[in-house]
């Protein structure tokens, strides 16, 4: 009974996390029309990618035993491919400079997974400490990605608009951790559990955070009525007539 809910709980995982990794297609949709990065960071999909990597791995049958965790691996790999597309078009669109930080910051993660893989694969022997030692680092892994979001809350509370945080995607982040939570308690997987008990925190932050800004937003022809007015005050100041 318990495996059969794990299962199905598995399945809703895997089509909540793929609304999870689309969300952000129409933020790079904007990338590419406006051909800029603009303020958006690429630090949460590379984080994302790393967590997918170890994941992915993790439910590999060389690392866990079997297919028991296959659900993980599948919904794992296809984020893999979400992210580097999402990262591809961030590096193709952003300047010289965060072009380099971006390059750099992606090979320090491929290097830590490539090393997490030989490691797993050639030193440790057995499926138990394999599965320990990938699983410390996907927690690891995946307590920065759910991290992550705490960047675009500190963008919001600083700039007092919801912009940089798309609503769908701070709610499937938190449907994908609570559901993985369950997921992993019924399975008795502590690597699983405990990382989407810190994204089910993180979701509820950021939707809190959602509500409240989101009533506080300036609406954009209130905001540009105010520049125009400031512009027009500051103009007025410096001649002594008005524009």
């Amino acid at each position: 009974m318990v495996t059969s809910i794990r299962v199905i709980l598995g399945i809703i995982g895997c089509a909540v996390c793929m609304l999870l990794y689309s969300a952000p297609i129409l933020t790079f949709k904007r990338v590419i029309k406006e051909a800029s990065v603009g303020e958006f960071s690429c630090i949460p999909y590379i984080l994302t990618l790393f967590s997918c990597l170890t994941y992915s791995w993790y439910g590999f049958p060389v690392v866990s035993s079997g297919w028991k965790n296959l659900t993980v691996f599948l919904i794992s790999s296809i984020g893999v491919l979400f992210e580097i597309s999402f990262i591809s078009i961030y590096i193709w669109f952003a300047p010289r400079e965060k072009k380099k930080l971006v390059t750099l910051i992606v090979s320090l993660f491929l290097a830590i997974f490539g090393m997490t893989l030989l490691i797993s694969s050639f030193i440790i022997h057995t499926h138990n400490m394999r599965k320990v030692f990938v699983g410390s680092i996907g927690v690891l892994s995946a307590m920065l990605m759910y991290s992550s979001p705490l960047v675009a809350v500190k963008q919001v509370v600083r700039t007092r608009s919801v912009e940089f945080m798309p609503f769908y995607l701070s709610l499937f982040s938190f449907l994908t951790s609570l559901i993985w939570m369950v997921y992993g308690l019924l399975g008795r997987d502590p690597y699983i559990t405990s990382p989407n008990c810190v994204g089910c925190a993180t979701g509820i932050l950021q939707l809190v955070v959602y509500c409240i800004y989101r009533s506080k937003e300036i609406p954009k022809t209130q905001k540009n009525i105010e520049n125009s007015m400031e512009v027009a005050t500051t103009c007025k100041d410096a001649t002594g007539h008005k524009p």
